[in-house]
């Protein structure tokens, strides 16, 4: 089964896939909006991509605070999972994301990325982080 990773940010929302057999996870785009509280476009694009991948389950990063709470961000998150989950009828997992923004700017720098050409990949990058976090700790548990 392949599993859609999202990045849920103020203004974008980094995506990323799993390979069919629901192993590795790989950056697949970045979807911008112009204003924060105008999601229908991005709820589509998102479902334009499940059904052509034929995704079976949503992972998304949960963004809570350093010390462990939850904000503001992490109720707008749960919102716009709930609002997934109701509009597609898959399941959505969320996980941790604390800190993929910065590995993400890390792997992208390692790889000799421009920090100038950074922006445009590193969305899509956490995405495939934090669904690789979920992947690797679903294989761990079974």
């Amino acid at each position: 089964m392949r599993v859609i990773g999202l990045d849920f940010g103020t203004k974008t929302v980094g995506v990323a896939l799993s390979d069919e057999s629901g192993i590795i996870a790989s950056p697949h785009i970045t979807i911008e909006r112009k204003h924060a509280t105008k999601l229908r476009q991005t709820y589509a694009q998102i479902e334009d991509i499940i059904r052509e991948y034929e995704v079976g389950l949503i992972v998304l990063g949960l963004p809570k605070n350093m010390n462990n709470t939850e904000g503001e961000r992490v109720e707008a998150t749960r919102e716009f999972g709930e609002n997934l989950e109701r509009r597609t009828g898959i399941s959505v997992e969320y996980i941790d994301e604390r800190l993929t923004t910065i590995q993400a700017d890390r792997i992208l720098e390692a790889t000799g990325v421009a920090h100038s050409a950074r922006k445009e990949h590193i969305d899509k990058m956490a995405a495939a982080i934090i669904l690789q976090s979920y992947l690797d700790m679903k294989a761990n548990n079974s």
